[in-house]
């Protein structure tokens, strides 16, 4: 899957090597030293998928991600965190911010290469489907909307998928297992603790219109859709 991808990474030969990886691999590389960079970038061309190196000089990549989900610009684009950091917490608080993947350095290219093509293919948007709508809530898998009568909730490519998989299996309970699976593929590596963020990232979107009572804490077993009133 083509598409235009934006690294911001201050070692001049990290950044290279993965562009040299990327056109290998068919897409565009363009490449920013720091956030202030990445930011001229982005406004000449919105890129489809960022690698943010998690240390960067001035801003840092975890204050720059946050400040890319704050933008209606960039708050829809895929953002992969890039670290020497391995720790379960550090994981969970790139993921926080609003980053949809987590690669330890070193990693090899092809790993990232096969993170960055389920990245796309996770986050393009649905195939045609009939609109969803349980409790006021309206789902459209065409024009990727999300209505409460008339408000317009926004969320991120994950949140948008994980929605409409809970709407389209109501009322069971969903494994985290069952979820990435069906959610984020079976042939991608992702944490099962990766489900928690997102959810808490879903929910907080639906707080607007009064939905995020839909998703429901299961104990012990995962995660349900409640589609009763």
């Amino acid at each position: 899957m083509p598409g235009q991808i934006l690294i911001v990474e201050d070692e001049q030969a990290i950044r290279e090597m993965v562009c040299l990886a990327l056109n290998q691999g068919g897409y565009s590389c363009q490449e920013a030293a720091d956030a202030n960079e990445a930011q001229q970038r982005i406004l000449a061309g919105l890129p489809d998928l960022i690698l943010l190196d998690w240390m960067l000089p001035g801003m840092s990549g975890l204050d720059y991600a946050r400040k890319l989900r704050r933008d209606k610009l960039t708050q829809a684009v895929p953002v992969i965190m890039l670290t020497a950091r391995s720790q379960e917490e550090d994981k969970v608080r790139g993921l926080d911010t609003g980053a949809d993947d987590f690669i330890t350095k070193p990693f090899s290219t092809r790993e990232l290469l096969a993170r960055i093509k389920a990245l796309l293919r996770r986050s393009a948007p649905l195939a045609a489907d009939e609109q969803v709508e349980v409790r006021g809530l309206a789902l459209d898998p065409v024009t990727h909307r999300v209505q409460a009568g008339e408000t317009k909730l926004t969320l991120g490519p994950m949140e948008f998928r994980l929605l409409h998989f809970f709407m389209t299996h109501p009322e069971r309970v969903h494994s985290r297992e069952r979820i990435l699976d069906s959610v984020w593929g079976n042939n991608v590596y992702v944490e099962e603790r990766t489900v928690d963020v997102h959810i808490r990232r879903l929910r907080k979107a639906l707080t607007v219109s009064g939905h995020d009572q839909l998703i429901q804490t299961v104990r012990g077993a995962g995660y349900r859709l409640s589609a009763q009133d």
